[in-house]
């Protein structure tokens, strides 16, 4: 399983277009980039690619970091840094099978499943929409994949766990999140050889959110910035929790201060990792 972060971003991405903060302008001056989240994921047994979330920034990843078009894709959420990419796949690929979940929310009336097939009805001769239960494993481009639900308000968001059945390998995906992952889904997304997890900012900055943090640690430090996203120590926390062999942060923000913004383990685009 070869894992290729396409994208490591929050919503507006680093450099964030028009901004001149000292992280965007030590990004620019390293010439390194956190576009909007993607995750290319190659069955080297099989030769196929599986794409989890389609990026707005979908060509210029794919450009970049060089890999094949996908054989199928996943969707964790309606938001559009993780769907509205979906439509560069016109005249790319034909017959695309998108996984997505098929449970109902009740912010939208609709599961992920239905909104991708009434927004990209344009695209029904090229992508088949399969919806799939949370927690009930599917098999596509050789992996064992779940949808498992995570966290972040108003919407229903998932998280991913995808296993390599030939060779053990697994990768989990948090998905965007808070800290406050369902028990049933922690156990899903655990022992992971990689753990990708949302990591928006770190939690020195919940005292510039309306609300402040939540779910604070033995320590007091606050691992959900506001209600949506993990800060840095929720997602390590969680990744302790999980007893991840290694764990790469990822959905970040252009508001990490400069001299933390790219320490370890806070990933950039094009990271590679052969599991």
């Amino acid at each position: 399983m070869r894992v290729t972060l396409l994208g490591t971003g929050d919503t507006t991405g680093t450099p964030t277009v028009g901004c001149d903060c000292e992280t965007c302008r030590t990004a620019r001056e390293r010439g390194v980039s956190r576009s909007r989240f993607s995750v290319h994921v190659t069955n080297e047994r099989t030769g196929e690619s599986l794409l989890v979330d389609f990026s707005p920034d979908f060509r210029q990843q794919f450009l970049a970091a060089d890999v094949p078009l996908p054989d199928a894709g996943l969707v964790t959420h309606i938001h559009f840094d993780h769907l509205d990419g979906l439509g560069n796949v016109y005249r790319l690929v034909d017959g695309l099978p998108v996984h997505a979940p098929n449970e109902t929310d009740p912010a939208t009336d609709e599961s992920v499943a239905e909104t991708i097939r009434r927004k990209y009805d344009y695209l029904e001769d090229r992508i088949g929409v399969h919806a799939r239960d949370p927690f009930e494993p599917f098999e596509t481009c050789g992996f064992e994949v779940r949808f498992v639900p995570v966290d972040h308000p108003p919407l229903l968001c998932y998280g991913v766990a995808i296993e390599d059945p030939e060779t053990g390998a697994t990768l989990s995906l948090t998905g965007d999140t808070s800290y406050d992952v369902p028990e049933r889904s922690r156990e899903a997304l655990a022992d992971p050889d990689l753990l990708l997890a949302d990591a928006i900012v770190p939690a020195s900055l919940c005292e510039h959110h309306p609300i402040g943090g939540r779910h604070e640690g033995p320590d007091g430090v606050p691992r959900t910035f506001g209600t949506k996203h993990m800060t840095r120590e929720g997602a390590l926390a969680l990744a302790d929790d999980l007893d991840a062999d290694r764990t790469r942060l990822v959905h970040l923000a252009h508001y990490y201060p400069a001299d933390e913004a790219f320490e370890e383990p806070l990933a950039v685009d094009g990271e590679v990792y052969d599991l």
